[in-house]
């Protein structure tokens, strides 16, 4: 499965912005997809994640009732909604996919084996 990432931007702290995260070629029936960060000179980080069956959702501390997981499956693509950003939201964005991660290891950034490039988030103050 290929993915590709987009919607990043320039925002203002306490603003809004939605990431997309459109797959082509063989997809997932199982598995989870999910959104990591990496801000300069840092780990990759778990933003939140998805499982494709039931749908369940799982959200980072960090960004917990700010931000929203989704998918659209007619357009096989998945979302980050992402409000009342601030300054250390401020990161490159990713999503992946696997369908091997189970819930003692979504969270992972090795569980994942399918990547999509960065889109750039940057949040001022």
């Amino acid at each position: 499965v290929q993915l590709q990432a987009s919607g990043g931007g320039l925002v203002q702290a306490g603003g809004s912005l939605r990431l997309s995260c459109a797959t082509s070629g063989s997809t997932f029936s199982s598995g989870y997809v999910a959104w990591f960060r990496q801000a300069p000179g840092k780990e990759r980080d778990f933003v939140a994640a998805m499982r494709l069956i039931g749908s369940n959702t799982y959200y980072a501390d960090s960004v917990k009732g700010r931000f929203t997981i989704s998918r659209d499956n007619a357009k096989k693509t998945v979302y980050l909604q992402m409000n009342s950003l601030k300054p250390e939201d401020t990161a490159v964005y990713h999503c992946a996919a696997s369908r091997t991660a189970i819930l003692s290891t979504l969270r992972t950034e090795r569980a994942y084996g399918n990547w999509g490039q960065g889109t750039q988030v940057t949040v001022s103050s």
